[in-house]
């Protein structure tokens, strides 16, 4: 599933946590859970673990290896793979260990 979207801001629990995200409205059709997909951005495509949490109907995109000051308002995301459903986690600690399994996942 391929959505283009506004980015909007969220609460930046995922930057604090050390991988910032995109983030847009949920689309209608996507699943709460982790998925693999691809992202294009200020012209460039990146690899990226995707966030779907319907609760507070939000896409988050984290995109691998971006780098880069340019802002634009609109993001493409490309859902691929889904990686493994929504988890409660104890702490942010095992939320963090979680979250670089699943980047390794997305860069094989």
């Amino acid at each position: 599933m391929k959505v283009i979207g506004e980015i909007i801001g969220g609460e930046g629990r995922a930057t604090r946590l050390g991988f910032p995200t995109f983030n847009m409205v949920l689309p209608g059709g996507v699943e709460d859970g982790v998925y693999a997909g691809k992202a294009k951005y200020v012209g460039d495509e990146y690899k990226a673990v995707i966030f779907a949490d319907e609760r507070r109907g939000i896409l988050e995109a984290h995109l691998l290896g971006f780098d880069t000051k340019e802002r634009e308002r609109t993001i493409e995301i490309e859902i691929l793979d889904k990686i493994r459903g929504t988890r409660v986690f104890k702490n942010d600690e095992d939320l963090v260990e979680r979250i670089k399994k699943d980047i390794e996942g997305v860069y094989k």
